[in-house]
């Protein structure tokens, strides 16, 4: 497709998408928008039992473009693990898959994890797919892997197995073992008031354990509150793990006078006896809590889990509507592609990187869109924008040929030159899944997070939650 056509399609997008207007927000009404949803999560399921091997681990992703059936990667992390689960899960509770399919797909997940080494009760950041080694090379390139424990990386894979354990009553006891030495306090700085620098009352972005006593950590922590990382947060909060003012110790934005992407405004507040900055930024003169890079999925990721919309819903979920506008504005209004969804993925031409849209991000030098959609972000936006996201999806597909009937959305497209990425990730395909599940059978994968510490303990913080959008 040469240049000229892309622009008339996305000129007849971007009026298709803009007709339906804010009212359209969060509706999938009719049985012709919910086919294309369920056809597309059992494609998308297929990528993940393709990504899986033998041994039981949902591998990092699998080249898509031959007509062969793809070999998945060398490599996985906890979060494509976890993946694995939830989506299995969602499989069954959607009914594409049995029950017992869904017990036996798990349960072979889940004795591979439990020959996973481990230290200081968490998991490594990678290991091989089909023998459950922790890599100490890449296979890509032959460079050295020195083995991680992820704080946010842990967080999607014991995600994963809470869902699981909640789908299959006879996992939970396995499950419950695996668990008992996952403490969140491993990774976390308690607050200093004499040095909240050394001090903030945040989790470590890692650790290096192959240095005495904990290791050697990040020389950053997870700072921003609406970021990913803060699903690791809850479930520390709710175990008990984690104080819970913690929380409140995370940056709505990072405080004035602080080198970032604009000056915030907002206001001191004192919650449970922590002075709180709330800050916001203002994009196209609308009021929202960034993420650190301008990302869907830093923002949209955790509540496919943790209702925080319905938990908090003139603060959170005030935020998540916002945050979506804004990068529907970015691709169609501000950089006029005639698409949008910006999130990290696979570029295009091989490799991957962060996508985003700079503006919503505390990073100085964020996450830019530089032409690239990823589908997955359109399915995160399903609750806020329903419509606009079948749209946008459906575009994607007729201008660019972005959906495999074998294994679903390709990860990502160039929508400048037209080029369409070879793989799928299960990460992406993953979100996907959830997303998809959520939309079909509302609350499918959330039940764990609304009991238990997730409603003693976290669910109360949400409600006291004031953004000063």
């Amino acid at each position: 497709m040469n240049r000229r056509r892309f622009l008339t399609a996305a000129t007849a997008t971007a009026a298709a998408v803009c007709a339906t207007g804010p009212s359209a927000l969060a509706r999938t009404s009719t049985a012709s928008d919910r086919a294309p949803l369920r056809t597309w999560f059992e494609a998308t399921y297929r990528s993940i039992t393709a990504m899986t091997t033998e041994f039981g681990l949902t591998a990092d992703k699998i080249d898509v473009s031959g007509p062969d059936t793809p070999v998945p990667s060398a490599q996985t992390s906890p979060t494509n693990i976890g993946c694995g689960l939830w989506s299995t899960v969602a499989a069954a509770g959607l009914g594409v898959i049995s029950r017992s399919l869904m017990h036996d797909r798990l349960a072979r997940t889940v004795a591979a994890v439990e020959r996973l080494e481990r230290a200081h009760g968490f998991w490594f950041n990678w290991y091989d797919a089909h023998d459950g080694s922790v890599l100490t090379t890449w296979p890509e390139n032959g460079s050295t892997v020195r083995p991680f424990l992820s704080t946010v990386d842990n967080a999607w894979l014991v995600t994963g197995l809470r869902i699981a354990a909640d789908a299959d009553p006879s996992l939970r006891p396995r499950i419950a073992r695996l668990l008992e030495a996952a403490d969140w306090s491993y990774f976390y700085t308690p607050y200093d008031p004499a040095d909240p620098v050394a001090g903030p009352g945040q989790l470590r972005g890692g650790y290096w354990p192959d240095k005495p006593g904990k290791g050697e950590p990040t020389g950053h922590h997870y700072g921003a509150l609406n970021t990913e990382p803060r699903m690791a947060s809850y479930l520390g909060i709710a175990d008990g793990s984690l104080p819970s003012e913690h929380y409140w110790h995370l940056f709505r934005t990072l405080l004035p006078g602080m080198g970032q992407e604009q000056e915030p405004e907002g206001a001191y507040v004192t919650i449970d006896g922590v002075r709180v900055w709330e800050g916001h930024y203002t994009y196209r003169g609308r009021k929202l809590v960034p993420t650190w890079g301008g990302s869907m999925f830093e923002a949209l990721m955790v509540p496919l889990f943790v209702p925080e919309t319905e938990w908090s819903p003139h603060s959170w979920g005030t935020t998540h509507q916002r945050y979506v506008r804004s990068q529907i504005e970015h691709g169609l209004d501000e950089e006029r592609y005639g698409y949008w969804g910006f999130s990290p993925a696979n570029i295009p031409a091989g490799g991957y990187r962060e996508y985003g849209v700079d503006a919503i991000g505390m990073q100085e030098d964020g996450y830019h869109s530089l032409g690239v959609v990823t589908p997955h972000a359109s399915f995160l936006a399903l609750p806020q924008a329903a419509d606009e996201a079948l749209a946008n999806l459906r575009a994607l597909d007729r201008d660019f040929g972005a959906y495999d009937d074998r294994y679903g959305f390709r990860d990502s497209v160039d929508v400048v030159t037209g080029r369409v990425s070879d793989f799928v990730l299960a990460l992406d395909q993953g979100m996907v899944a959830a997303a998809l599940a959520q939309q079909l059978r509302p609350g499918l994968l959330q039940q764990p997070f609304r009991t238990g510490g997730f409603r003693s303990r976290v669910r109360p913080l949400l409600g006291k939650e004031r953004f000063s959008i």
